[in-house]
């Protein structure tokens, strides 16, 4: 284990986390991408509820041209044809700008003109086609996104609505450390990007989360949101912001585990998460 502050929970130390360089497993971290399972799920608990359906077009809920062929279901399975990230992103706080207002700038001017395929034709992971499904969420059931989460994911989870946030208190974050040991700055995720990927939470809420949901499932069948990928089989989702990554991973039988990082690349920490799964797993 390098001296990356590093967090590590799994199915065999619950209770006893493996944590180090300073990492706290009862702090808030940035989850980034992680936040997709969670945009996910509130979909499959709308369908159910018959809110909406998750073939439903997108220009029934959103006020966007119709003919696109874009449903929720692309949007949830990044078959949608939209780009990776939304035009006008840049490398240093690269969603910034993108907030509500300009994302329905975007979908005035139609998402034909922003897609780079048809519809279903191809799998682009897009975190711009998961802000378009959490604005999607929130325009069907009219309620803001972190009552969403709360109501339809943490709640059943037992857990309570500051479980996951967009603003975790302050001292109660984890964050890596730059020059002169000052924190580094995370980037500015609260806007039209958050379904896509700008929750706060504790290692050991999403060590919840992925049990309630993957293994327990507790509010049924996974989300098509989670990664599906052998031969473990393995069910999972990662996601990396400026100096933060987090793997999330479950196997059928039972073994689990969370990994979440500062600093390093989101490739090693999902490395670690499947290395230790496989470890549990031959063990």
């Amino acid at each position: 284990m390098s001296d990356i502050p590093t967090c590590i929970i799994g199915s065999s130390h619950i209770t006893a986390p493996l944590a180090t360089g300073g990492h706290d497993p009862d702090k808030y971290a940035e989850v980034g991408s992680f936040t997709k399972v969670i945009t996910g799920t509130i979909l499959e608990q709308l369908a159910r509820q018959g809110v909406l359906t998750v073939d439903d077009p997108v220009e029934r809920w959103l006020d966007v041209p119709a003919g696109s062929g874009i449903t929720l279901r692309h949007l949830a399975e990044h078959t949608s044809g939209l780009p990776r990230v939304p035009p006008g992103t840049t490398n240093i706080n690269p969603y910034k700008k993108f907030t509500n207002d300009r994302l329905r700038v975007l979908l005035t001017a139609g998402l034909d003109s922003l897609t780079a395929a048809p519809a279903g034709e191809r799998e682009e992971y897009s975190n711009f086609g998961y802000s378009v499904l959490g604005a999607t969420l929130t325009a069907a059931s009219g309620q803001e996104y972190s009552d969403l989460v709360a109501t339809h994911v943490l709640s059943p989870l037992g857990l309570p609505p500051e479980a996951m946030t967009a603003h975790p208190p302050e001292h109660s974050r984890t964050l890596a450390s730059g020059w002169f040991g000052r924190s580094v700055k995370p980037w500015d995720m609260t806007g039209a990007i958050l379904p896509a990927g700008g929750l706060w939470a504790t290692p050991r809420t999403v060590a919840r989360v992925l049990t309630g949901l993957v293994l327990d499932r507790t509010l049924g069948e996974p989300a098509l949101s989670w990664q599906r990928t052998g031969p473990l089989p393995l069910m999972w989702h990662n996601g990396g912001t400026r100096k933060s990554t987090i793997f999330a991973g479950a196997v059928p039988d039972g073994r689990w585990i969370v990994v979440h990082r500062l600093h390093g690349s989101l490739e090693e920490t999902d490395r670690v998460g499947v290395e230790h799964l496989r470890a549990a797993t031959a063990g």
